[in-house]
């Protein structure tokens, strides 16, 4: 079923994601190829066009799929650009109906994340101040943001100076394809971040100038990889162990909100998710640890 026809409607998929999504050209590459498999799995199944598609086409794909070992997450994903590429073609009308309507997504297993206990948040956040400034003020003030507002580290190094309004202690921020929502930073970090733009970023800065909120000794905006290895440094001179991402942070600003009795919406809003059920897994790590409390200090436990 290649033919120039059908690799046009691939094509216009794919356009559409890139224009109307925003999707990344990470995604885009990876539904390019789960598309071109399926189609060359659909010729070999003898199907000569889209409009004969039927669910049973597609069971028999996904069976063929799980034959070759691929897991219940990868399945998800490869059905996800399956069914988004078959509605698109029943909203642009160039197939008169969408044979993805009524089958099931694999249920794919989602691993709870990584969390830091509030004492080694603590310790963490405490670490960049045993650094000379105005780089350890700089990184205070970074690691604090990071954690009073549950950021991504890609949107952390992007902010622009304006992001944060002093007055207001509201964050306005950036996230996947191109959403904007806003976050509240609360006193301690929006004082410190203050204390950077107005003290510390100056000196870093030098003669040069930067619309970025956080910018390197060279005047540039902060990298993702380069914030990465610095937190590292900061999670080993705080004792902890293990290795720490930027997304545990993240992760850890999720939780300690959720056990303090924060409403799960605000936090869906605050995180920027689209979706409630991707929020949702912070509630089951907050039922992991009351199981485990209850566990430890139950008399029959």
């Amino acid at each position: 079923m290649r033919d120039e026809r059908v690799d046009a409607q691939v094509d216009l998929f794919l356009h559409h994601l890139r224009v109307e999504r925003a999707l990344s050209a990470a995604t885009l590459e990876a539904y390019s190829t789960d598309l071109r498999d399926y189609l060359a799995d659909l010729s070999k199944q003898g199907v000569r066009t889209l409009i004969d598609v039927t669910r049973d086409h597609l069971a028999a794909h996904l069976g063929a799929l799980h034959k070759t070992g691929m897991g219940a997450r990868s399945q998800a994903r490869h059905l996800t650009a399956i069914r988004m590429f078959h509605r698109f073609l029943a909203a642009e009308r160039i197939c008169p109906r969408d044979p993805t309507e009524t089958l099931a997504a694999p249920r794919a297993s989602r691993p709870l994340p990584r969390l830091l206990t509030l004492d080694e948040v603590e310790r963490l956040l405490a670490a960049p101040r045993a650094e000379p400034p105005p780089l350890g003020s700089r990184d205070t003030a970074m690691l604090e943001l990071l954690y009073a507002t549950g950021l991504r580290v890609s949107e952390l190094v992007k902010l622009p100076l304006a992001a944060l309004d002093l007055t207001t202690g509201i964050l306005r921020v950036r996230g996947k394809g191109g959403k904007e929502r806003l976050v509240p930073v609360h006193e301690g970090a929006r004082r410190l971040v203050g204390d950077y733009i107005q003290t510390i970023r100056p000196g870093v800065l030098g003669k040069r100038t930067s619309a970025d909120l956080f910018v390197t000794s060279r005047g540039r905006k902060m990298t993702r990889q380069s914030f990465w290895e610095r937190l590292g440094r900061y999670a080993r001179m705080a004792g902890i162990a293990r290795a720490v991402s930027p997304h545990q942070l993240r992760h850890s600003f999720a939780t300690h909100l959720l056990e303090r009795g924060a409403d799960l919406r605000a936090v869906q809003t605050m995180l920027g998710h689209a979706d409630l059920s991707t929020t949702q897994i912070y509630t089951h790590v907050d039922t992991s640890r009351l199981r485990a409390v209850h566990a430890k200090a139950h008399p029959r436990g």
